[in-house]
């Protein structure tokens, strides 16, 4: 055979050994395929079916309403508020789970070096304890009558308000409370990737006795930055998801909605109300903005992420 045979025989032969290897490994991903039809695209196939109808979970038969479901979500000035409180939210969830851990993280890691262990314990013992049992805790400690932070406020003359029932005050509530669940995750994140930090660089900035602030902004938030742009996104993911539990355990949506948010009110709307089709227009609306933040967020901030530590 000439060389040429033995070479287009070979190459022949290598072709279809990487194409067993492609099956091979597509055959190992069925099962995984599955588990996510199941459970991700049917239902999310099925909320955008159910938004074109008006059902109540109960009737054998749904009445085909069109974009009427979409219609009612938007000329509801409630959807406005709930979107609102959700940014209001998303904001406070941000500066206390994202900024506040940040700093923590850097200051454990290079200026409080001592006892840092049970630090770092002490942070991420929260994120063991359930979060209905922490719901309750916060109730009895916040209570505004009998409460022990009322008690000792009454001993300086000074009263808490009734913030179940005060908008503005209840958001900010269920927010630490929901904060004091995933605050622990993130600090201990933050920490290993601020501690991966080669020590050389920022001994070197000590040595030139550049300002511990600037070193924080300048060295350690853009060489931890893919840490911190996980963090970004989990924070307001997760804490949307987590506030859901302090919200149904303690107001429901109230006063007058002024603590829902848009995945509370969803479920509000199926499973309260019986307006599956509403709250299916809700989800995908919800849905669709945070797609829309999510290109902005890889459009715009990717970039400039450090992802070598």
């Amino acid at each position: 055979m000439s060389t040429f045979g033995v070479e287009l025989k070979n190459s022949f032969l290598k072709r279809i050994s990487v194409s067993k290897q492609a099956w091979v490994a597509y055959s190992l991903l069925i099962p995984s395929l599955i588990v996510f039809t199941i459970f991700m695209f049917w239902p999310f196939l099925y909320t955008i079916y159910l938004s074109f109808f008006d059902w109540n979970m109960i009737s054998p038969t749904k009445e085909f309403v069109g974009l009427s479901n979409y219609v009612d979500v938007l000329s509801d000035p409630n959807t406005y508020k709930v979107f609102g409180n959700t940014a209001i939210y998303i904001v406070l969830l941000l500066l206390i789970n994202c900024s506040v851990p940040y700093v923590f993280a850097f200051v454990l890691d290079l200026v409080l070096t001592k006892f840092n262990g049970f630090y770092k314990s002490a942070m991420f013992l929260p994120a063991f304890i359930s979060l209905v049992v922490g719901s309750i805790l916060f109730t009895w400690i916040l209570n505004p009558v009998s409460g022990p932070l009322a008690i000792i406020f009454g001993w300086l003359g000074l009263e808490i308000p009734i913030w179940s029932k005060t908008d503005g005050w209840v958001i900010l509530v269920l927010t630490i409370i929901t904060s004091w669940k995933i605050f622990g995750y993130n600090f201990i994140l933050l920490y290993a990737s601020i501690n991966g930090i080669s020590r050389e660089i920022i001994e070197a900035a000590r040595v030139d006795n550049v300002p511990l602030w600037k070193i924080f902004f300048t060295i350690v938030v853009p060489m931890s930055g893919s840490t911190g742009i996980y963090i970004f996104i989990i924070t307001i993911v997760q804490g949307l998801q987590y506030v859901f539990t302090p919200i149904k355990v303690i107001t429901q949506g109230g006063p007058n909605y002024g603590s829902s948010n848009v995945i509370y009110h969803a479920y509000h709307e199926a499973f309260v109300l019986y307006r599956t089709g509403h709250s299916a227009a809700l989800s995908i609306l919800t849905m669709l903005i945070f797609l829309l933040l999510l290109i902005v967020e890889f459009r715009f901030v990717e970039r400039g992420i450090y992802y070598e530590n």
